[in-house]
């Protein structure tokens, strides 16, 4: 297609050459030092431009022929380049398929080439990148000296790059990820907190700081980082719950008193202090610290609302109650006869109306539903072991000490049998 497109421009060429040269009588007469010489116009103007083609093919070739140097030059310095990036590519191949070591020295060769290369040095993402990528390989390899000299270098010629610098991020970040293998959480911490506002929102850099804070022991700093994690949608919707609830309790855990527990209990977001589980591990705890009446007030929300709870966190609200059932108030006997029919369905809960009812001095009703928690098979035996014991109780206050002779032997029988 192309000749026929050339043919074709030769063919008008000719024509138009034909059409304006070949009727042209012109001259032109050319006077020098006494001669005198006649041309036709035509071959004055074929003359001029053969000249000019001849001048211009002449000014290239000495300008090739001058400029040989400086493009041998590039071609080697090219060459380096090529042979630089193909080093880089091969360390990144090897990094990939597990062969560290020669990962490593691949990596070396291309930061070689690089430095012996004046002109090529000049490319500081690129020495940055195989420095990273060396410490990476050098990390697997247990070479830790090796790999944070490799990390230093990498960060600080990162940052002789124009921003943004995401070689130096991800220098932090496998930094930080390092620090946390090797167990040291407060490096990792540090490696995080040089990261950007905008890099330290990132998954990546909330997975590994969330690492980090459970290693250095800060649940409060864990929680908050795993609330952010779950609302980036970092973990599945079942994961992020386990995990807040886990991190929640822990963080309850770590209160020393009771005025502490107050003020995490405070700084929990509104869906921690909703959820049943939690709810019940921190009145549980405040029970445990002296403050029952405080720790009946967490609980009395989620009682009100007891027939919607699934079975896992009426054992635990119940279980939670049990611990502050001293000084129960009347105004929870409502609560406790709304819930009774729900107990029979519910062992664990039958067992902390039978002990709320007895604190109260109900013990008619107590004693139903204590009956009902001892004899129930489906709740575990130091439960059920409790109801027998405080049977046991109940029947001394009627001097019925036969009864409670019995009741007291199923509390102590390894398996309840008489």
């Amino acid at each position: 297609m192309r000749s026929i497109v050339w043919l074709l421009l030769l063919a008008v060429v000719a024509v138009v050459g034909a059409s304006a040269l070949g009727a042209n009588d012109g001259l032109v007469t050319l006077y020098w030092m006494g001669w005198r010489a006649d041309l036709s116009l035509n071959l004055f103007l074929i003359s001029l431009v053969l000249i000019y083609l001849a001048v211009y093919s002449l000014v290239r070739g000495l300008d090739s022929l001058l400029g040989l140097p400086r493009r041998a030059r590039q071609w080697r310095l090219n060459q380096r380049d090529r042979l630089a990036q193909a080093a880089l590519r091969e360390g990144l191949a090897l990094y990939m398929a597990g062969r560290y070591t020669r990962a490593h020295r691949a990596c070396q060769k291309a930061i070689t080439i690089q430095a012996d290369t004046p002109e090529l040095a000049l490319d500081a993402e690129f020495t940055a990148l195989a420095h990273l990528l060396s410490a990476g390989s050098l990390h697997r390899l247990q070479d830790r000296a090796r790999r944070d000299e490799q990390l230093r270098r990498a960060i600080e010629l990162s940052q002789l790059t124009r921003k943004p610098r995401p070689t130096e991020e991800g220098a932090r970040l496998l930094a930080a990820e390092c620090a946390l293998e090797d167990r040291d959480a407060n490096r990792a911490l540090r490696d995080l907190a040089e990261l950007p506002p905008g890099v330290a929102r990132r998954t990546q850099a909330l997975r590994l700081k969330l690492q980090a804070a459970r290693l250095a022991r800060q649940p409060v700093e864990a929680l908050r980082t795993a609330r952010l994690l779950a609302k980036h949608q970092g973990f599945t919707v079942a994961a992020a719950e386990g995990l807040l609830r886990s991190l929640a309790t822990e963080t309850l855990d770590s209160a020393r008193d009771a005025d502490q527990l107050r003020g995490i209990w405070a700084n929990l977001d509104a869906a921690d202090r909703r959820d049943p589980l939690i709810v019940a591990h921190a009145a549980e705890r405040m029970a445990t610290l002296g403050a029952v009446a405080e720790a009946r007030q967490w609980l009395a929300p989620l009682w009100d609302r007891m027939a919607e709870h699934p079975p896992e966190a009426v054992d635990a609200l119940a279980q939670a109650l049990t611990h502050s059932l001293l000084g129960l108030e009347a105004e929870w006997l409502p609560r406790l006869d709304a819930c009774t029919q729900q107990a029979l369905r519910h062992p664990g809960l039958a067992l902390v109306l039978g002990l709320a009812l007895a604190e109260r001095q109900l013990w008619g009703k107590a004693r139903g539903m204590l009956l009902s928690a001892a004899n129930d098979q489906s709740l575990d035996l130091g439960r059920r072991r409790t109801a027998w014991a405080a049977l046991g109780q109940l029947a001394e206050r009627e001097h019925r000490d036969d009864e409670a002779a019995r009741f007291y032997r199923r509390a102590a029988l390894p398996g309840e049998r008489d």
